[in-house]
């Protein structure tokens, strides 16, 4: 039987990151990201529920995230799910984390990262823009940095939302 273990995740930092090193040298982060999610309760009213999901970064990702990434910086998370178990004083124990394999920056450049204040819609097009380009970090094929932009698998919307960028609209 076949098995699928991939996680994303879009949310922000909950704190500053810290990066320690493990004996070989490698670079290793625990970070915690926020995920809200918004549903409407039994009244009909709109709630937010926050849930939090603790990621482990290592290596460049680690590297970047402390440099670049504070906390409440958005953040999208790719990776996998793990499970740890250990025994304390004869209980066992248990705690599922992500083990993050790509990382991508949401906030702006010269922003600070903090998207208070943006509404889900504005939220969604930001993370549908800079998913497709920006500052990436793929450590299962050793690729750092932006790149070439890619837009596959994303929907193409032109100025008015229908149809796509002819070559005279395009900004650059």
């Amino acid at each position: 039987m076949a098995s699928f273990n991939r996680v994303i995740l879009v949310g922000n930092l909950t704190r500053d990151v810290e990066v320690k090193a493990i004996p070989s040298g490698t670079p290793v982060a625990d970070v915690t990201v926020a995920v809200n999610d918004r549903r409407k309760n039994s009244e009909g009213a709109w709630v937010d529920e926050a849930t939090f999901v603790d990621v482990t970064l290592w290596g460049r990702n680690a590297e970047v995230a402390s440099e670049y990434l504070g906390k409440g910086s958005p953040v999208l998370i790719e990776g996998r799910l793990k499970l740890d178990r250990w025994e304390t004083d004869g209980q066992k124990r248990s705690k599922l984390r992500v083990i993050c394999e790509k990382m991508q920056m949401l906030g702006s450049r010269g922003g600070g990262g903090s998207s208070a204040g943006a509404s889900p819609a504005q939220a969604a097009g930001a993370v549908q823009e800079s998913y497709g380009g920006g500052e990436s970090y793929n450590t299962g094929s050793n690729q750092y940095g932006g790149g070439e932009r890619s837009n596959a698998g994303m929907p193409e919307a032109g100025p008015s939302g229908s149809g796509s960028y002819g070559d005279s609209n395009i900004p650059f």
